[in-house]
């Protein structure tokens, strides 16, 4: 089985995009079939419609879905915050997969969809999401749920429009593809946060702000786990130290969702965060850590390669806006690692204000869907 194409270009005027993206994947035998993947940069935003439009026409791949992201990856190279594309297309027959349209309302998904879902169970499914989506974690679990797949993807990082590719171009919602059983894949997500100390019980607690935390003054625990240097400037943990959530039954504190505190109520002892909370509710507190993040990648690396079935066809990894090179170091750092890890498979990616992997919505995190 041949890899999937990949192609790639850091061209500023849009038509040059198309160029040099149409011939990086002229070597493809999917060409005229496939599924496309396009990310863009939000450099991008006001033309990514002619962008599709014309790869569209020039590649002859009928159905393509991507996103815009703060940066892009393609092979061991990545873009941020500059004009950037990334392109590939999945070599995989038309009744492999079925397109997700634009979704906006949780439980509205077309009925043709579902019963296609039910009929062959999809394993898995690629995913993009317009964070400003109302109900948008409910949104996710709904189509996990429904669809019985595994879902891996992430959130439009876009300071212009929030625009996703799912066939047509437009926001709102989630939108993607979900993959038939027979199309082989592997998914695996990295912790780009570390955790400060153990996990807690939520025993006080309205909307964003939590009370308390093991019967105690929220800001008394955490105090206790920060240790005494933070505590004693509370300034500092500003974007260093957040919340996050524990995944019930998952194996220790490996996997938790990490969300931002918003807010240190000095005189009150209380803690606001960026999500609803409620007592009974488990928590920790996690610092964002450069070193822990590289390590956890290599051992998402070394896992995802132990538990493939054969050789990759193609990779797509979504990370974080949060890591790139303010986490490792240089633009094209985290990209390298991928290509490292995973050795001779073509990767495509973005960089998401929110990753997705399974029915939740993580941050700080990177997912990986490796095709076989």
């Amino acid at each position: 089985m041949t890899t999937f194409p990949v192609a790639y270009s850091e061209a500023a005027d849009w038509a040059d995009v198309v160029r040099d993206l149409t011939a990086g994947l002229q070597n493809s035998t999917a060409l005229g079939g496939g599924l496309g993947l396009l990310y863009l940069t939000d450099s991008f935003a006001d033309e990514f419609a002619a962008v599709a439009d014309a790869l569209r026409r020039e590649t002859g791949v009928d159905t393509w879905i991507g996103t815009l992201g703060l940066g892009v990856i393609a092979g061991d190279k990545s873009a941020f915050d500059r004009p950037a594309a990334a392109a590939m297309v999945l070599d995989i027959g038309t009744e492999a997969y079925r397109l997700i349209a634009r979704t906006p309302i949780p439980d509205r998904w077309p009925d043709e969809l579902m019963r296609w879902a039910e009929t062959v169970n999809p394993a898995c499914a690629l995913v993009h999401a317009d964070g400003t989506t109302p109900a948008l974690a409910s949104l996710i679990e709904t189509l996990a749920a429904r669809s019985g797949a595994y879902l891996v993807g992430g959130l439009t990082c876009s300071r212009a429009g929030q625009h996703q590719l799912a066939g047509d171009l437009g926001a709102g919602g989630v939108s993607g593809a979900l993959f038939a059983p027979d199309v082989p894949v592997t998914v695996g997500l990295t912790q780009g946060c570390s955790p400060l100390g153990p996990s807690h019980e939520i025993t006080a607690g309205e909307g964003n702000i939590i009370f308390e935390i093991d019967g105690r003054p929220a800001l008394d625990v955490f105090k206790e786990d920060i240790g005494e240097m933070l505590a004693r400037d509370l300034q500092r943990v500003a974007g260093y130290v957040h919340i996050a959530f524990p995944v019930s039954g998952a194996d220790g504190n490996a996997d938790y969702m990490v969300r931002n505190l918003m807010a240190i109520d000095a005189q009150n002892d209380l803690l606001g965060v960026a999500t609803e909370v409620a007592p009974g509710d488990r928590v920790m507190f996690v610092r964002r850590d450069p070193q822990s993040a590289q390590e956890d990648l290599w051992r998402m690396l070394d896992d995802i390669k132990k538990r493939m079935p054969g050789p990759a066809r193609g990779a797509v990894y979504v990370s974080c806006v949060a890591r790139g090179p303010s986490m490792f170091g240089s633009e094209s750092a985290e990209a390298e690692m991928l290509a490292s890890g995973l050795g001779d498979v073509p990767v495509i990616g973005f960089y998401a204000s929110g990753e997705i992997s399974n029915d939740r919505l993580y941050g700080y995190t990177g997912v990986l869907l490796a095709f076989g």
